[in-house]
């Protein structure tokens, strides 16, 4: 009897089918994230679409994912690249289920509090990051204080 219960608790997961994609979707987020706090640069990329564009919170930082691999890689190579935890997230997914959009907010060892966002795309069984846009939310009422700050570019 202990062994049939065991192997019905071995193969119950596998019967509940795939996950929901939203499930997944946190899931790679998670994953991808959890790749640059260990400096596991193939890891990191193997999450991006060839394609993937990367949003930095630079106004120079628009790369495409083999740019930002080659700025990324330095820091990859040191051993410790960035950290950032997802506090909150907000996924919607197409009518087809073949696209997924999101937001994040995150808090970063380096930068405090910031903010992602970006597009996935299912490939298979897998979401791939297509587009990642990071950003420092400022309050409305700090805006003129940064505006001077960062004057005319």
């Amino acid at each position: 009897m202990a062994a049939l219960l065991f192997a019905l608790a071995l193969i119950a997961p596998l019967a509940q089918g795939p996950a929901e994609p939203r499930t997944r979707i946190g899931q790679t987020l998670d994953a991808w994230h959890a790749a640059a706090a260990r400096a596991d640069e193939e890891a990191y990329f193997a999450f991006l679409t060839p394609d993937a564009v990367f949003l930095g919170t630079d106004p120079a930082e628009r790369w495409t994912r083999d740019e930002f691999r080659k700025w990324a890689h330095p820091r990859f190579a040191t051993g410790k690249a960035w950290t950032m935890t997802s506090t909150k997230r907000w996924i919607s997914l197409s009518a087809d289920g073949k696209v997924a959009w999101f937001d994040e907010d995150l808090l970063s060892q380096g930068l405090g509090p910031v903010r992602g966002s970006g597009v996935l795309v299912r490939d298979g069984d897998t979401w791939k990051i297509a587009q990642y846009n990071l950003s420092v939310p400022i309050p409305n009422d700090r805006f003129d204080e940064v505006r001077r700050l960062i004057g005319p570019h």
